[in-house]
């Protein structure tokens, strides 16, 4: 794939190659088929028409579940002759399967009723079998994380300023907890369908069988394809369950690209660090070098996904009246944007798999940080109904480099209990972590449960 154009196809050809199974244009004429011959399949069991033979059902059949680049090849030839791609399976469908009552193909159907179920199934397909379980993988690699550091104390930084310390766990547990919102409404969202005519009205299929209930045959067909009923719409599906699958994509792909940046962060900091591949370098020139490679390609990936999902959302919910063409070759794109993201959620998993925390690097950023400590003498201080302590804090350690020494004298000379001063004095900065341990558990738990769900499922 040296010649491809995208690198999703040339430079990741290798990562990525299965997602053609949702995103391609051989995938999209094989869900094409797929959907035309279920019609066909709902249209006999109507009573409507002559009943289909054992021989014509299975070569249905066996035309479902056995699309073949010989079948796609067969679809394009056609096409090339009249320029339109869902034309070209019904007329190859006519060929192949040779119903007595070659009529009932794409019976009333416009060729929106076709391709918005199409896409739509892929993408429900691309979500059950592909990025469930990649969600899956990056909360397995992360709650590890928080189970294996959940206790050893850890620098934060408020904008890029030391500030009170919380645990390795913890601060992993804040993109868990994110992750596994987002990642519920992800396995609750439900795709829409529609197949209702070229202007949404049922007109042909009423005026050829009136006496029939065609508002219940597209419910009925519709649920059992595994989508919500979309009864009033235009000669279009209105894409609106796609936004919200793409908003929620986006959601996911921020949580990361938040993921990303802050480990890159904190390795500069020197507290992560990457286990290098010994065989792997990092500068043409600078032998020593370890790069953080993996999160800063997830970064770049997911900044690309998310301007893709962006113009997707705003774009695939507009239409002129009934219809227009631009949404076709936008539509194409959909891969694109997922595939993006997929491949930066893949390197992502892939750095975390790497990463080592440096504790001794911790502890002694913590200890030479006795400042830390303002916090928790002011609010203590509160308690002790001492007036403003928040100002006395401030003028004692702003702007300058304070020791513990320091904190101690400043803590004799309060008019306070002695047992309250002695509890100051045991005051740590590498132990002033708060409820992280309990934050850990609680995000460890809610995880566990998602990820059981799962393996049950």
């Amino acid at each position: 794939m040296e010649r491809a154009i995208s690198p999703l196809d040339g430079r990741y050809e290798g990562k990525l190659k299965h997602l053609g199974d949702y995103f391609s244009e051989f995938a999209l004429m094989r869900m094409r088929c797929m959907v035309e011959l279920q019609y066909i399949e709902a249209l006999d069991r109507t009573g409507k028409f002559p009943k289909l033979t054992e021989q014509e059902l299975e070569r249905i059949h066996i035309t479902k579940h056995n699309f073949s680049r010989e079948d796609y090849d067969g679809i394009k030839k056609i096409e090339s002759t009249l320029n339109h791609d869902v034309k070209a399976c019904e007329v190859y469908l006519r060929q192949k399967i040779q119903l007595t009552n070659n009529n009932m193909i794409h019976f009333g159907l416009t060729s929106e009723d076709v391709n918005n179920l199409s896409y739509t199934m892929l993408l429900k397909d691309y979500v059950e079998n592909e990025q469930i379980p990649q969600i899956e993988d990056i909360l397995r690699e992360l709650t590890q994380i928080i189970e294996n550091w959940m206790q050893v104390p850890f620098p934060c930084r408020t904008h890029g300023q030391k500030a009170s310390p919380s645990t390795v766990g913890k601060e992993i547990a804040v993109f868990v907890a994110r992750l596994i919102r987002q990642f519920k409404k992800l396995k609750q969202l439900q795709f829409m369908g529609k197949l209702n005519g070229a202007t949404g009205t049922f007109s042909a299929l009423a005026a050829a069988i009136p006496d029939f209930d065609w508002l219940y045959f597209s419910c009925n067909f519709l649920e059992r394809l595994g989508l919500i009923p979309n009864i009033a719409t235009t000669q279009i599906e209105d894409h609106d369950t796609w936004a919200e699958f793409f908003a929620i994509v986006k959601r996911l792909n921020n949580i990361i690209l938040d993921l990303d940046r802050d480990m890159w962060l904190y390795m500069t900091l020197g507290y992560f660090t990457v286990e290098s591949d010994s065989e792997s370098v990092g500068s043409s020139t600078m032998p020593h070098k370890v790069n953080p490679i993996n999160f800063e390609n997830s970064e770049g990936n997911l900044e690309i996904s998310n301007a893709l999902l962006d113009m997707l959302i705003s774009k695939l919910g507009h239409s002129r009246m009934q219809r227009d063409l631009s949404d076709s070759t936008v539509t194409r794109n959909i891969g694109v944007a997922l595939a993006h993201s997929y491949l930066a959620f893949s390197e992502s998993i892939k750095g975390l798999k790497k990463v080592r925390v440096n504790e001794a690097k911790c502890l002694a950023d913590l200890e030479d940080s006795p400042e830390l400590l303002a916090e928790p003498i002011q609010t203590i201080l509160k308690v002790e109904g001492i007036d403003d302590p928040y100002t006395l804090l401030k003028d004692f350690t702003r702007g300058r480099k304070i020791t513990r020494q320091d904190i101690d004298a400043f803590v004799d000379q309060l008019d306070i209990r002695d047992e309250v001063k002695q509890r100051i004095r045991e005051l740590q900065p590498s132990k002033y972590i708060g409820l992280a341990d309990e934050i850990c558990s609680f995000v460890l738990e809610d995880a566990r449960s998602e990820l059981l769900k799962g393996d049950i499922s």
